[in-house]
C-alpha cells in the first residue's frame, strides 16, 4: 500500500483518482498529478488519496 509523503503528493494523488473515475478533466491535471494518472492504478491511487494529511509535510524533496 502506497502512502504519500507529502500533502502535495496527497493532494496530487486525489487529482489523478477523481480524472481517472471520470470525475474530472485528463486535460486539467498538470504535473505529478499528470504523471500519476499514466503510471498508477485507480487502487493505487486511493491508497495514496487515502493518507492521513495531518502529520505529512507540506512538500518533499523530490515532490
Amino acid at each position: 500500500m502506497a502512502k504519500a509523503k507529502s500533502k502535495a503528493q496527497q493532494q496530487a494523488a486525489g487529482a489523478a483518482l477523481a480524472a481517472k473515475r471520470g470525475e474530472q478533466d485528463k486535460s486539467d491535471l498538470q504535473g505529478a498529478s499528470k504523471q500519476m494518472y499514466d503510471s498508477m492504478s485507480e487502487s493505487e491511487l486511493e491508497d495514496m488519496a487515502s493518507t492521513d494529511r495531518e502529520d505529512l509535510p507540506d512538500t518533499v524533496d523530490g515532490d
